[in-house]
């Protein structure tokens, strides 16, 4: 076991260091995080995606760009996609280029399906007709299943189906993914897995609609969070449990495609919370009288009300387990927001979370 652990840290950055790893949607959120793990491996990395979807934005505030290979580029766009992938020449791709709000979803649903959809044909064509030897994982969500509100994880065996625009688009990403590796991978050198994540929170989202960067608004600005569903109960995760573990599916899979397959990646059952429990562990960690009022919104778009992940599979197949619990998770975030707040350097303050967060694994992996 230890050595399944310890793949997560320095068998990780040996596999990464001067690898051509190539990343759709580098310049969000999670693209951003992911670059600077990378960065951090040493690997030579080229982001492919739109603009920064926010204004600030993490990717622009940690000076990513002059860092790596920064193409401007749009994964409905095959063609440009192609000549940038094929001029990368990448030995792992990691397809996280989506739109990936709910609410946004049924304001634009026809742009969801475009992006989500077609998006992930284009970068899947592009890899069949690249050929060689390479490593692909495509980015998902736990909302891909048909949710049937009930008390359990889903597996990966359970049907996929999403209810709103956005998650119905991500399982129609996994199908297509699926008809792809079947129809064209499973017989060539190519390796391709799904991952389906939780909720992930950490320091520089600035998204609109996500909980955690509505707290944040409304404390910068002494105002109270507004919260539209304190009921409803998520699998929340810092943002560094699922983008080690992309890493570690896409490294594996590189070396053994039997281990290519569907995988779930979520925290323990005693992280999955309620929106109001997040909100109040939020208030209570920042301080300075931050206080939160409910208000739910009349004819709100559905949304789940209750959603969490088994992921049995990934901590058998991996030995992977998560490493923060929601309380540090929520401390690290603010960590991170309070240290960009008074003007320190936001690159180093993502250096010194990813440094911690290795050295968690390390630390459990030789009390085995």
């Amino acid at each position: 076991m230890e050595s399944l652990v310890r793949q997560m840290t320095s068998l990780l950055t040996e596999f990464y260091k001067d690898k051509k790893v190539f990343v759709t949607g580098h310049t969000g959120f999670k693209g951003s995080w992911l670059c600077a793990i990378l960065i951090r491996m040493g690997a030579q990395v080229s982001g492919y995606s739109q603009q920064p979807p926010t204004k600030p934005s993490l990717f622009e505030l940690a000076g990513i760009e002059p860092r790596i290979t920064h193409i401007i580029g749009d994964v409905r766009d095959y063609e440009h996609l192609f000549e940038s992938m094929k001029e990368a020449n990448p030995d792992v791709i990691l397809h996280l280029a989506a739109q990936p709000i709910v609410r946004e979803s049924y304001r634009a649903p026809r742009t969801t399906y475009e992006s989500n959809v077609m998006g992930t044909v284009n970068i899947l064509e592009c890899l069949r007709m690249l050929g060689g030897k390479r490593s692909f994982l495509n980015v998902t969500t736990d909302k891909v299943y048909h949710n049937n509100e009930w008390a359990w994880g889903y597996r990966e065996t359970d049907p996929l189906d999403g209810y709103d625009p956005y998650s119905n688009s991500k399982s129609c990403s996994e199908l297509v993914t699926h008809s792809y590796k079947s129809s064209f991978f499973d017989q060539s050198e190519i390796s391709v897995s799904t991952a389906r994540a939780g909720n992930v929170i950490g320091g520089g989202d600035f998204a609109a609609d996500r909980i955690i960067p509505d707290c944040v608004r409304a404390a910068l600005a002494n105002k109270p969070i507004i919260v539209r569903n304190p009921c409803s109960t998520r699998p929340y995760q810092h943002v560094l449990e699922p983008l080690f573990a992309y890493l570690q599916i896409a490294k594996e899979q590189y070396g053994n495609k039997n281990v290519s397959s569907w995988y779930n990646v979520g925290p323990d059952d005693c992280d999955c919370v309620t929106t109001g429990q997040l909100v109040d562990l939020f208030c209570k960690v920042w301080g300075e009288s931050v206080y939160w009022l409910n208000q739910a919104e009349v004819n709100a778009p559905h949304e789940a009300n209750f959603l969490k992940l088994d992921c049995s599979k990934m901590k058998t197949v991996f030995g992977w387990h998560p490493k923060w619990h929601i309380k540090q998770t929520v401390e690290k975030t603010i960590e991170w927001t309070k240290a960009w707040r008074d003007g320190k350097d936001v690159f180093t303050e993502m250096i010194r979370q990813i440094d911690e967060y290795s050295d968690v694994i390390d630390t459990q992996a030789n009390a085995l």
